[in-house]
């Protein structure tokens, strides 16, 4: 295994340098969540409004979670007595540490954190610190506390304090390479209760990973736990030569080393130092061995060295992003105290643990986002032993264990509150943008209905995966077109758990299609001999085919082929909506705050007034099946006639009509500028007689150069999230893709479709 170089450590020593000294220094703020612009604002944040919500928690202590931030809130304690691999270094120089444990409660979890760096050493006096403060926070997180105090202080802060407590240095290797264990003794069909397993380590780390293994189902009897010094054996406990905590791993064997113990080991752990283990001690291990090796920065043996040393299957995690299963505590704290402070949990129990583990474990069987394969370096991530742990930048975490975590604590009654836990994963996914709240209103209106989604490019990897997801999670019934053969083997491939319905045109009966397509093209130049090869050669006529005739609801295209030659096929089958006689693409751009819908950024050139006027009202529809009430205005770069030309006119006269159309029943103003149309104070101040009284969430452009050009800065350089491109204006659902689309961005136009495909 590589090690960085001197010039590299120094390199990475001074950027961190940088990193952290470049103003403003270190890595949190504090920031206002509610408005202070005014004087009536100041007086209700501070004297004399905020007198009231401190009465009414002075009359119950409950309602500090209803009035503050205590909830959200979690504090970092530590002395700095053992800070990551730098010992005992005082708590000052803990600091920048614990400022990053906040960052990442915050950025995985959009927990709160104040870090606290107590100049104490005395087990009574730290104790007696942190229960002064339990007023402030929802919840304890202990850090880099040295053994044996560490286990002595959360002890006795759990019994003294009514929030959880929780010290990540035991418990979050536990947790994640618990989670590991899961999955590795799933895969290689092994028995964890029979399993030996050798600890190399005996500090707060290893205790409580090893007794956390236990819980999962390993028998203590079969663990052998070693120090610097040996094997802890019964005769050591009996001299005296180890603590308290670590007799209770004391095992009946002969004196010995670290080899000793791995030989015929089912599973190593090492939570000690790196380099010690030999590839002849991983040799003289049991047949298909667990190996995780998770001292930082290195391991006690390399993933490669590992691998080399057995010609069986070697499941090896390690600490280390650049290689398989990193066993990062990322994966567990920020998730845990999020779902524990939701139900407001007196503590962190052991089921909640186990619940953590669970869910991540299961997390690990399902097929991984595109975003963070490529995340990855594109490196393949499929359950197997180089993936039984998920990756930490993978947002389904947080809403897959927090919720785990929650359920446990009400079922085991420490929570202070219940939630509904169907609901609770709706509003954590929501943390994760306003993408993904919007994209639920329409997922949930497609759930458990019986619309047939057509996927013309079905031997696509990505439509395979696409096709899994729609069917898991109910949102219609996929059919892949194209090559059984090609299909079934990629599901194979990926260990996806379903049996897809393929309409595959070499061999299905395509004859009603074809004549169909005959009829519709046969004085469009289109032969019937032809007709028949292009529902055969071509799935994207196969698909419209299918759609135009019954057989399927909705069309999903684009994947693989430019825009025009996949809408082509659609049009000239299924063609416009009667009340249409243009198509339109449409993205919904979310920001923090803000949806807006945008359009037409994919289809029409130059469109006149009256196409114009479609896409407006086409538009609006799409925002109302995401519960949006449309508010649209026409854009130029004129205000309400403050330039007079052709091109301004048509957004002017598309507006005008609108708003004396009957079926347009929604706000609609134009033509105006495009910050005219988003900032509040220019509509209503200097615009007032504008039909608009806030700003618009449907944007529609007067060309499509100035629709794709706008809808790309926004996303690229205004921050925001884009789903799209949803083609409004057809008969019957269909919408095509954008190339390189992800999976997620399949499923989410599934959805779309699905909608589309009830409300006919």
């Amino acid at each position: 295994m590589a090690t960085p170089s001197n010039s590299e450590r120094m390199g990475l020593d001074d950027d961190a340098r940088e990193y952290h000294r470049s103003d403003p220094p270190g890595k949190i703020e504090i920031s206002t969540t509610k408005p202070t612009n005014t004087q009536r604002d100041l007086s209700l944040a501070y004297s004399p409004g905020v007198a009231a919500p401190c009465r009414d928690i002075d009359a119950d202590e409950e309602r500090a979670y209803e009035y503050t931030a205590k909830g959200n809130m979690v504090g970092v304690v530590s002395n700095g007595t053992a800070v990551l691999g730098l010992g005992d270094i005082g708590a000052q120089a803990s600091k920048p540490v614990m400022e990053g444990k906040g960052v990442l409660f915050k950025r995985f979890a959009d927990i709160d954190v104040f870090d606290i760096e107590l100049d104490e050493t005395d087990v009574d006096a730290f104790c007696q610190s942190v229960e002064a403060m339990e007023p402030t926070f929802g919840g304890i997180n202990l850090e880099d506390i040295a053994g044996p105090e560490c286990f002595e202080i959360e002890q006795r802060l759990r019994k003294s304090m009514d929030i959880p407590v929780f010290h990540d240095d035991q418990h979050g290797t536990a947790i994640i390479s618990g989670a590991g264990l899961l999955n590795a003794v799933d895969v290689l069909d092994k028995d964890i209760s029979e399993m030996e397993i050798t600890f190399s380590g005996a500090g707060a780390s290893a205790i409580a990973t090893a007794k956390f293994y236990v819980e999962l189902g390993a028998d203590r009897d079969n663990i052998t736990m070693c120090d610097s010094s040996g094997i802890i054996t019964e005769q050591r406990a009996e001299n005296g030569d180890v603590n308290e905590y670590k007799q209770e791993f004391a095992r009946d064997l002969p004196e010995g080393d670290l080899a000793d113990a791995m030989d015929g080991a089912d599973m190593f752990v090492g939570l000690s130092v790196g380099g010690i283990v030999s590839p002849d001690m991983v040799a003289s291990m049991a047949e298909d061995p667990i190996i995780f090796a998770m001292a930082n920065p290195e391991p006690e043996i390399g993933y490669e060295e590992a691998r080399a040393a057995r010609d069986d299957t070697v499941i090896m995690a390690t600490g280390r992003s650049d290689y398989p299963n990193q066993v990062n505590n990322v994966l567990g704290f920020p998730f845990l105290f999020r779902g524990a402070l939701d139900v407001r949990a007196t503590s962190i129990t052991e089921n909640m643990k186990m619940a953590a583990a669970e869910a991540l474990a299961e997390l690990a069987r399902k097929d991984v986002p595109d975003a963070v394969v490529k995340a990855y370096g594109d490196q393949p991530l499929q359950y197997g032993p180089e993936y039984v742990i998920p990756k930490p930048v993978d947002p389904r975490v947080l809403f897959e264990v927090a919720p785990a975590v929650a359920e446990a604590a009400m079922e085991e009654g420490v929570a202070r509150t219940e939630i509904d836990t169907d609901a609770y994963s709706e509003k954590l996914e929501a943390r994760l943008g306003k993408s993904r709240e919007m994209m639920r209103v329409v997922l949930n209106k497609a759930k458990n209905t019986d619309q047939r989604i057509a996927l013309a490019e079905g031997t696509d990897e990505k439509m395979v995966r696409a096709a899994a997801q729609i069917q898991e999670q109910g949102i219609g019934d996929p059919v892949l077109l194209g090559n059984s053969d090609e299909i079934e083997g990629i599901a194979a491939d990926l260990g996806l758990d379903f049996t897809p319905e393929i309409v595959d045109p070499r061999v299905d009966d395509t004859e009603a299609y074809a004549d169909r397509l005959y009829e519709l093209r046969q004085r469009k130049g289109v032969t019937r001999s032809e007709a028949n090869e292009l529902v055969k050669r071509d799935t994207n006529y196969l698909g419209s085919a299918m759609v135009e005739t019954g057989d399927a609801d909705a069309l999903l295209t684009g994947l693989t082929h430019h825009y025009p030659s996949a809408l082509r096929p659609p049009l000239e089958v299924i063609g416009t909506a009667d009340d249409a006689e243009y198509a339109a693409g449409v993205y919904m751009l979310t920001f923090k705050n803000r949806v807006v819908f945008v359009a037409d950024a994919t289809v029409n050139q130059d469109p006149s007034e009256a196409v114009l006027e479609e896409i407006t009202k086409h538009t609006a529809e799409l925002a109302r099946r995401f519960n949006v009430e449309p508010r649209a205005a026409l854009l130029s770069y004129s205000n309400f006639g403050s330039v007079e030309n052709e091109g301004t006119a048509k957004p002017r006269d598309a507006a005008a009509a609108l708003r004396a159309d009957l079926e347009a029943d929604f706000p609609v103003d134009g033509e105006m500028q495009a910050d005219t149309a988003v900032v509040e104070d220019i509509l209503t101040d200097t615009y007032e007689f504008s039909e608009l009284d806030e700003p618009a969430n449907v944007l529609v452009f007067p060309n499509l150069e100035a629709g794709n050009i706008a809808y790309k800065l926004l996303q690229r350089l205004g921050g925001a999230e884009a789903i799209g491109p949803m083609l409004v204006g057809m008969d019957k659902p269909v919408h095509v893709m954008q190339r390189g689309d992800e999976v997620k961005d399949i499923v989410n136009l599934a959805g779309v479709a699905a909608v589309d495909a009830q409300g006919e």
